[in-house]
């Protein structure tokens, strides 16, 4: 399909008129693809949100991504076949809702799909073929956010916060805003001083993947099935125990440092596998909690996103070990906990159009701010 898209806008002019994006966010969750259409103009700098697609991930694709995370035969021409398969995927998606609203959008901002994260040895990986996402929707696709803020010496992740600190900080209430995906990343905007956020631990991955393994359901509704087990204290000492929780930030994780294997040399053959879902629930919110603890004592509200939030027993635990803040949704402050994530993306491409860094380095360790992002026009 083609179709002709506008040219990127040169300056901040191009506010005068509204002009749309749409975000592209698959996570480290491997569920599916959030797409969101968003208008930005004067009025609506931080954007706002027209329409919405969701397209969820086969359990083959899913395998297939899980697989490419560590190395094996011919992973060059596999990973490549996948990058053509995920452009298609994400431009049925964008095709969808142009034919939806009947809005042409000036850009796509796609983050990809992660299969390597690793800062530490200087690069991110994720996949989408950005020339065939533009062939396949006739649109500028903007991509790979993550790789300027790493050669600058940043984790390249999160990149969230700046978008959290535009559209979220309030002059007399400490916020944290708290990201639930495959990973969990919050954000610090005290009333005053800087904004601080980095990854906290795992948010739904293991959650997820044991919940898979155990019930051959994909995740765990509401939390139903921990719901049923009772936590164990020791393993849950141990799961706290991996290094990553002590590091200071800057910091970010993946699938490198949490992963079924890691949990399967913690566990015991005696543990039950709902008991071991429970106590995956407590590992995701202690995380949570403690880092911010550890960054923001003095916080006091708290707003959810990502598929975490729609967790029940998750979020219920949180609220009972942490009742000194009050806990709400993103859906509070006017952007839906399932979509923010995709939102955020499309103004982070909204930035790249504009020639604006968008990168925090408070919160990623890069040495300066850098305009993000790898623009390939229709």
């Amino acid at each position: 399909m083609h179709r002709e898209s506008s040219p990127y806008p040169p300056d901040e002019h191009a506010l005068n008129h509204p002009s749309y994006l749409i975000g592209l966010m698959s996570g480290t969750s491997l569920d599916g693809i959030d797409a969101a259409l968003v208008e930005f103009s004067s009025e609506h700098s931080i954007g706002r949100q027209v329409a919405q697609h969701y397209e969820p991930y086969s359990q083959d694709l899913r395998t297939t991504l899980l697989n490419l995370h560590t190395s094996g035969e011919d992973e060059l021409h596999r990973t490549s076949l996948i990058a053509i398969e995920l452009a298609d995927r994400y431009a049925a998606c964008v095709n969808t809702i142009v034919d939806q609203t009947g809005i042409t959008p000036t850009a796509i901002a796609c983050h990809g799909q992660t299969i390597r994260h690793r800062p530490e040895c200087g690069y991110s990986l994720q996949l989408v073929n950005a020339a065939r996402l533009v062939e396949k929707t006739g649109m500028t696709v903007i991509c790979d956010f993550r790789n300027r803020d790493i050669a600058a010496g940043g984790q390249g992740a999160p990149l969230t916060p700046a978008f959290h600190a535009a559209a979220f900080s309030q002059p007399e209430r400490h916020r944290v805003i708290v990201n639930i995906g495959g990973i969990a990343n919050l954000t610090c905007l005290p009333a005053q001083g800087k904004i601080s956020g980095f990854d906290c631990g795992p948010g739904n991955l293991l959650l997820d993947a044991w919940c898979h393994t155990h019930t051959g359901q994909s995740f765990d509704r509401d939390g139903a099935w921990g719901a049923q087990g009772r936590v164990l204290p020791e393993l849950l000492t141990r799961l706290l125990a991996h290094p990553f929780f002590s590091l200071p930030p800057p910091k970010s994780a993946g699938r490198e440092q949490f992963n079924l294997d890691w949990l399967h040399a913690a566990i015991s053959e005696r543990d039950r596998p709902q008991d071991v879902q429970a106590t995956l629930v407590q590992l995701t919110a202690h995380s949570i909690l403690n880092a911010i603890a550890s960054q923001r004592p003095a916080a006091q509200d708290i707003f959810l996103c990502g598929g975490g939030a729609h967790n029940i027993t998750l979020t219920e635990s949180m609220k009972k070990l942490a009742p000194q803040y009050q806990f709400f949704n993103t859906d509070a402050l006017g952007i839906s906990a399932d979509w923010l994530e995709a939102h955020a993306f499309a103004w982070l491409g909204w930035q790249t159009l504009l020639d604006k860094p968008a990168n925090r380095p408070e919160v990623t360790g890069a040495a300066h701010p850098c305009i993000l992002g790898a623009i390939y026009p229709a």
